[in-house]
């Protein structure tokens, strides 16, 4: 595996970090195998490409603080992250399923931290913990050929922040056990002798050695211009109308679901999908406008999608689930 590295220190935002990944993984996987880089932003939170930001994130209080709120392409939760807070993102050509792809990487990364003396392990859907605590949340996102998993890697943290800026669901928090999201998590502060920069060259050298692929000027400059629709206001707050009928739900394994459907005279308008499940392919394009302009009963719905593999666009959600979402 090779580490990416850029041609100056300049510090730059969440978006770029986010196109950099979607740009290694289209211009030099293919040729240069696995890819891993870290990165820090100022404070900043992350959701989900589903996630309806106006329920999972304090806007309030983080215009009042100045934090910054970005949309990510990838599924999964919502995230905070600061300068004391190390952004992990790995890419591969691998044509593996989500399920390996996430295994290996975050086997990879535990057994970096349990080289480090640490009580480390990965579990459930995105998780690596120490001591059954969560130091890392992941998420995936599929190009073409390219498998690409980010997330975090909790070495300190403005915790105040963190417990204001997010705002998740009680059932997210009664599923996991806990009273609480500080009651949740760890920081690799409280677990090792070594400051963070200390920590990323160990990391690093770790991971990937010497192997390294150094981004050119020209690059970074491609990378900028890329990342500008994350910018876009459309894009940030997508799936923050409210409709006609919306309904609430958690599947094990899967994740949390908000479905908003505006249902005009029997007929299906729109239907909308938030949440912090993890997405595998367009679910827009394959699926949901499927649904628009058909009767909204389950035998129409049924029949609308019935060469829709949802398992392929949904991780884990099969299509009986997924249609009972929708009543």
């Amino acid at each position: 595996m090779k580490y990416v590295t850029l041609p100056d220190s300049v510090s730059r935002k969440l978006p770029f970090y986010l196109t950099m990944e979607e740009y290694v993984a289209t211009h030099y996987v293919e040729q240069h195998g696995d890819l891993f880089f870290m990165w820090q932003v100022e404070p900043t939170v992350i959701f989900g490409r589903n996630q309806l930001i106006d329920r999972e994130v304090n806007l309030d209080y983080c215009r009042l603080h100045g934090i910054e709120t970005y949309r990510r392409r990838s599924g999964g939760g919502c995230v905070f992250a600061d300068r004391s807070n190390i952004m992990f993102s790995y890419i591969t050509a691998s044509g593996s399923d989500v399920a390996t792809t996430f295994e290996r990487y975050t086997s990879m990364v535990a057994e970096m931290l349990c080289s480090l003396g640490l009580d480390a392990s990965y579990t459930g859907r995105n998780d690596i913990l120490i001591e059954s605590r969560k130091v890392s949340g992941n998420a995936f996102y599929h190009l073409p050929g390219r498998s690409i998993v980010h997330g975090t890697m909790l070495y300190d943290t403005d915790m105040t922040h963190m417990l204001n800026a997010i705002t998740p669901s009680r059932s997210k928090l009664d599923a996991k056990g806990v009273a609480s999201v500080k009651s949740h998590i760890t920081t690799l502060h409280e677990h090792i002798d070594m400051d963070i920069e200390q920590f990323k060259t160990y990391a690093r050298k770790y991971l990937c050695g010497d192997n390294a692929l150094p981004l050119q000027r020209s690059d970074v400059e491609r990378i900028t211009e890329l990342s500008k629709p994350y910018y876009s206001q459309r894009w940030i707050m997508r799936h923050s109308h409210q409709g006609e009928k919306t309904m609430h739900r958690r599947i094990e394994g899967v994740g949390e679901f908000e479905v908003t459907l505006d249902v005009e005279s029997g007929i299906i308008r729109s239907v909308n999908i938030g949440g912090d499940f993890f997405l595998l392919s367009d679910i827009d394009s394959r699926l949901l406008t499927l649904l628009e302009g058909i009767p909204y009963n389950r035998k129409n719905i049924e029949q609308a999608i019935a060469n829709v593999d949802v398992c392929k666009i949904i991780h884990g959600l099969n299509t009986t689930d997924f249609i009972n979402l929708l009543f």
